[in-house]
């Protein structure tokens, strides 16, 4: 089951890196300048980042999450660094990878 929401969480992160980052940006409201994104995300939630990539039209996607409190957040940030919360949640955990855990479900 975990496995599964980390898998599901990837690739929602996936396909987010897929739009286009003007429309994304137009679309979202919580959306500020990268600095004040991970400042609020850290200091607020306890979140640093814990994953990172390179979407389309070159957003870098982030992962930002709390072991402590379990609340975990993904952003999108474009070329111009407007940042973007694309999703929040909690039960963040820091899990094997997926290599290492195939035969290992029981």
């Amino acid at each position: 089951m975990k496995i599964q929401l980390i898998r599901h969480f990837a690739r929602l992160a996936i396909a987010l890196a897929f739009v286009p980052t003007d429309t994304l940006a137009q679309s979202q409201r919580s959306c500020a300048p990268r600095d004040t994104i991970v400042e609020r995300l850290q200091h607020t939630y306890g979140e640093t980042r814990r994953s990172v990539g390179l979407g389309s039209n070159n957003a870098m996607v982030e992962v930002f999450a709390s072991e402590e409190s379990g609340s975990w957040t993904i952003t999108i940030t474009t070329p111009t660094g407007l940042t973007c919360l694309v999703a929040t949640g909690q039960a963040f955990e820091v899990t094997k990878n997926a290599t290492e855990l195939v035969g290992d479900q029981t």
